[in-house]
């Protein structure tokens, strides 16, 4: 039995979650979210949590199961309490801010760099802190949009300039010496 697949995801109480097939809607305070499921995997809501099961035990059941579950959770943790993804910017010049619905940045390249949030995703830029803070209830949607934006300038290991997580670490390397 998997480990993760097992535990019940319990439903905070103004969630709701509704099941019909293999279709689950998650709805809470912050919106509602919807998936579908591989059939072979069994979702049932009881005594207010949500109980995955799967109906075989097939190497690619057992990889669903826990998968499923995951997902479910993530799809209730985040209508009811949302998602976010901290970065931050290091480098002489480098900025960022919002501009309307987009976000501009001047990452040392000969032009800025405009990103446009996809439905769902909110971009934050708080003043004189060199951080954008990405927002959102899809937990995979505010990932992608944080690797994205991170792909613009990825942290170079010799000045340690770039973009990158809140408390990534990353190891600089000596440059070339003379010899």
């Amino acid at each position: 039995m998997s480990r993760v697949g097992k535990k019940p995801i319990p439903i905070p109480g103004k969630t709701k979650v509704e099941i019909s097939g293999s279709h689950v809607k998650v709805t809470g305070p912050k919106g509602t979210l919807e998936r579908d499921i591989n059939p072979e995997i069994n979702v049932v809501v009881e005594n207010n949590e949500v109980v995955v099961t799967r109906s075989t035990d097939l190497k690619k059941d057992r990889a669903l199961h826990g998968l499923v579950r995951s997902l479910i959770n993530n799809m209730v943790e985040g209508v009811t309490n949302g998602f976010e993804v901290k970065l931050e910017y290091i480098g002489v010049g480098y900025r960022a801010e919002i501009k309307g619905n987009y976000m501009q940045m001047a990452m040392g390249y000969s032009h800025p760099i405009l990103v446009f949030p996809p439905e769902g995703i909110e971009l934050d830029v708080p003043a004189k802190d060199n951080k954008i803070i990405v927002r959102g209830i899809d937990k995979e949607l505010v990932g992608q949009m944080a690797a994205k934006i991170r792909s613009f300038r990825k942290p170079e290991p010799y000045k340690g300039k770039g973009i990158r997580y809140v408390g990534e670490q990353v190891r600089s390397k000596a440059g070339k010496t003379a010899g």
